[in-house]
């Protein structure tokens, strides 16, 4: 039960920084006293509370671009601002699509080789660099209502990469926005939304496998998932509200460093046999 409210709270903080927080789970299950993987059931179903922090705090403008999206849909007439929320709308569903299709077909790697403490190791620093030279590189000459799709489906293919433990969804996703010339506020604005269709789809999908088997997670019970779950809702909400006023003023530089710290100490750890 302890190691749920802490696995929770973990997931909670380091959800929507770009320090991935599934690498955070994986390392944390690694050095607790069983040394247990978590688990990808457990990582996905705790994501949903954290993606219920963000369909709350951005409620209003889920509402409005639902709202417009299903007006066109209907064939209604838009008016004003309609227009743009319905064009997000569609966006959010083509870059949503990259990371849905190789996540179903991949799901056996995503159990298994894909959480490598070697891997995940490698990632965080590699990806940091990324992240780094993006950041500083990156113009920021763009907002978010000006995204194309073209842009959307790169958007997506950078979520994608996520399923890697370690690469993180909203580094891999504001690395492409600063790469493409977004500001840092719009990248990681678009990253939150274009994330609820899959965080939800895989959360709610694992967590009804769950439940129907009546046997929790590979290494915790329902209820404990389902605790760690209330806790990283949350600390994430709390976590969003914080992250966008920072990276209005502030760069993302102290998360890659941080990345790059723990990838490093981590693989020191394996080198030495201290982590298995």
């Amino acid at each position: 039960m302890l190691e749920a409210i802490f696995l929770g709270v973990l997931q909670g903080l380091t959800e929507f920084l770009p320090i991935s927080s599934s690498a955070h789970i994986r390392i944390a299950g690694a050095l607790f006293g069983t040394n247990q993987d978590p688990g990808a059931t457990f990582t996905a179903i705790t994501q949903i509370g954290t993606e219920l922090a963000v369909l709350i705090y951005f409620r209003k403008d889920i509402q409005r671009i639902l709202s417009a999206w299903l007006n066109q849909i209907s064939r209604k007439n838009l008016q004003g601002g309609e227009v743009a929320d319905a064009r997000m709308g569609w966006l959010i569903i083509v870059g949503s699509l990259p990371i849905i299709a190789l996540g179903y077909f991949g799901q056996d790697a995503i159990r298994s080789n894909f959480r490598s403490l070697w891997l995940i190791a490698l990632t965080l620093i590699i990806f940091g660099v990324i992240l780094g030279l993006a950041d500083k590189f990156g113009k920021s000459e763009r907002q978010l209502h000006e995204l194309t799709t073209s842009h959307g489906v790169l958007y997506g293919i950078a979520q994608s990469l996520a399923l890697v433990p370690g690469v993180s969804r909203s580094g891999a996703t504001i690395a492409m926005g600063r790469i493409l010339g977004y500001t840092r506020e719009a990248a990681l604005r678009y990253s939150f939304l274009l994330a609820l269709p899959a965080v939800f789809g895989s959360g709610l999908y694992e967590l009804k496998g769950a439940i129907s088997e009546n046997s929790g997670t590979e290494v915790f019970s329902l209820g404990q998932t389902l605790l760690a779950t209330s806790i990283a809702f949350i600390i994430g909400y709390a976590v969003i509200a914080w992250l966008l006023k920072y990276v209005t003023t502030k760069s993302f530089a102290p998360f890659i460093a941080y990345r790059i710290g723990l990838g490093s100490l981590l693989l020191v750890g394996l080198a030495t046999g201290i982590i298995n």
